[in-house]
């Protein structure tokens, strides 16, 4: 038992973070999403949230586009494909730990 959880812990830190799991999987739905639907679909602050898609995009799980629409900054962000590999390795290793601990 304990040699799955040290699978666990194992698991990819850029994308197993609870906050960076959630922006992937928002971005894994659509195919980009400005800064501030991010926000509002991850709940995070703006610092938070900027962070995070810095982690990310040095990680090169996402990649964005920073334009201006007038005079205000705009930031579409995009899942890159190296992240959605990484999202389902990252969902394909937690279901097989999922079913080697027994459940269905």
């Amino acid at each position: 038992m304990s040699e799955m959880f040290d699978e666990i812990l194992n698991l990819d830190r850029l994308v197993h973070e609870p906050a960076r799991l959630v922006i992937l999987g928002v971005l894994g739905a659509c195919r980009s999403a400005d800064f501030m639907y991010l926000q509002a679909a991850t709940g995070l602050s703006k610092g938070n949230l900027s962070l995070h898609l810095g982690k990310l995009e040095t990680g090169g799980l996402i990649a964005i586009e920073r334009t201006y629409a007038g005079k205000r900054p705009r930031m579409v962000v995009r899942l890159s494909k190296e992240g959605k590999t990484a999202m389902r390795t990252h969902r394909r290793r937690l279901e097989e730990k999922w079913k080697a601990a027994g459940h269905v």
